[in-house]
Formats: structure tokens, sequence, C-alpha cells
């Protein structure tokens, strides 16, 4: 008795095999690595997309975007150019040959960059030549206004960019236009030299270092000024007239 009671004991106790997951529930399982692969890829393929974007938006562009009666360069580059400082950028810009609309000032008025980067000291003067990267419209609030017309970035001789109201700039070129001076010490060494190697350019430089001996602003003799102003206008006629300058590399 003893022996059958101990024989149902241990048949009752033995626990049974675990059945296989239906498949279904494997389905189920697997999904949610499926699903984290995926959007792995998708952040992977979005990062290679952002990093494009930014580099396409450093390299100088040759071409540009027709915009209303401008044709200006792409927004993004815009965006990088404004807010820094690149003075060999600006000579490569208004070279000879680019297709990039030029603006002339209608009035004096205050240098001001809305996009926060660097801008000059100096005023915009009227007749002054600008190069148009960008046509703001107006903010009215989705109300119709009268003589609103919005406004227009602009990139100086100088490397600098400035923000104007739309009645502020015209397309029609003046008898003498007018230029920001280009910065000569914030050029870039191999810049300066191609300058230098230009017979005339090179006099004038030459010239100027000499009467200037190496100052750029305070208290200067009247000679020095008047070369520097000759030198100034020595390097935009070079660049109006297809110079040859190294090309810029990309913004940072």
């Amino acid at each position: 008795m003893l022996v059958l009671i101990g024989s149902l004991v241990a048949c009752g106790g033995a626990a049974p095999p675990p059945s296989a997951p239906e498949p279904a529930e494997a389905e189920v399982a697997a999904a949610p690595a499926a699903a984290s692969g995926g959007e792995a890829a998708e952040d992977g393929d979005g990062k290679k997309e952002e990093d494009a974007a930014a580099d396409a938006s450093r390299q100088i562009p040759t071409t540009c975007e027709q915009k209303g009666d401008v044709c200006v360069p792409p927004a993004a580059f815009v965006k990088r150019l404004c807010s820094g400082f690149y003075p060999d950028v600006a000579l490569s810009l208004f070279a000879k040959g680019s297709p990039f609309t030029r603006g002339y000032l209608t009035r004096d008025t205050e240098a001001w960059n809305a996009s926060g980067g660097s801008s000059s000291n100096d005023k915009l003067l009227f007749d002054e030549e600008v190069l148009i990267l960008y046509h703001r419209a107006p903010d009215t609030g989705g109300m119709v206004v009268s003589g609103a017309g919005g406004g227009y970035d602009v990139l100086r001789w100088d490397g600098t960019c400035a923000s104007l109201m739309t009645e502020e700039v015209r397309q029609h070129v003046p008898p003498k236009p007018k230029f920001a001076p280009i910065p000569w010490k914030s050029l870039d060494e191999k810049t300066r030299e191609a300058f230098q190697a230009d017979e005339k350019v090179g006099k004038i430089v030459a010239e100027r270092r000499k009467e200037c001996k190496g100052a750029t602003m305070g208290a200067v003799s009247a000679k020095c000024e008047k070369v520097d102003k000759q030198m100034g206008a020595a390097l935009i006629e070079y660049v109006r007239g297809g110079g040859a300058l190294p090309a810029p590399g990309p913004l940072k």
C-alpha cells in the first residue's frame, strides 16, 4: 500500500515539457527587434542627409537660383556666409562673370546684419555696389499693406553682410558705382600674393606699404590716405576685370 502511494506521488509531481510558442507569438516577439533595426537605419540615413546638406552649404556656389527678378546663391549658403566674415569669398562672388544679381544703394544707410554675423562700421553709401543674397518677404501678419516690400540681405565688397529695405537698393547701374574698401590685412596670404603678382596692383601695394608703414587705423598722413584709396580702387578693378585669384576654401 505504501509502495502504491509513493508511485502515485512520483507520477503526479512530474512537470509537463514546455510547449513551443505559437507562430503568431514568435512573430510578435521578433517584431520589436526588427522595428528597432529599421529605426536605426532611418536615423543613419537622416544623419547622412544632414551631413550632406551641411557640406553643401559650405561650398562656394557657381550658379544661382532665380527668385523673382534676382538670381541669388542657395539660402543655406547665404545663412552660413552671413553668420561669419569671409572677405576672400566675397571677391570670388563679385568676380567678373559671376551670375549673382548686383544691387546699388539709393541712399546712405547704416550697416546692420539681420543674420547676426559681422557687419561693417562704415555706412553703406549712395551708389555703393552690393551683391543681392536673399529677398526677405514683408511680415504683415497676413494683411495686405501698401508699400510693404520686405527687404534684402546683401554682401558688400569688404566681405560683410548687410540688411536693407527694398527701397534702399536698386538694380540700375550708376555711372560711377562706389565700393566698400577691401580689408587687405584680412585677406588670405595667397590672395594677397596673387594681387601683388600683378604689375599694376603690386606697384600700388608696395607704395602703400611705404607711405603707411603698416598702419591700418589712427592718424595717418595725407599721402597714406591717398595711396590707400588708390590701392582699394586697383584691387576692385583687378577683380572686376577678371584678374586671377586663388579659389577660396569652403565656409566654416
